[in-house]
């Protein structure tokens, strides 16, 4: 494969899936995007949800809502940049 046509791949996995992120995203943008693809992957699971719920010693639909109310602002508020000071 040459140069061009692993750039061409990787450009096309870019554009379909937003968590994979590109040279522009911020360190905060791509810890967000794999903490909610987390967070929906146990919401999602049963027995990870279970096994969770078990854990913290709250029921499977509380342990899920609260998965599910962590994802609005997983890795807490967006840092300040320059532009918003």
């Amino acid at each position: 494969m040459d140069k061009f046509g692993m750039h061409n791949q990787t450009e096309q996995l870019y554009a379909r899936y937003e968590g994979t992120g590109n040279a522009d995203t911020s360190r905060y943008e791509w810890l967000t995007n794999q903490h909610r693809d987390t967070l929906a992957h146990y919401v999602m699971d049963d027995s990870l949800a279970m096994f969770i719920s078990i854990a913290e010693g709250n029921s499977v639909t509380r342990t899920k809502l609260n998965m599910l109310e962590r994802m609005q602002q997983p890795c807490g508020p967006p840092p300040k940049t320059e532009d918003t000071q």
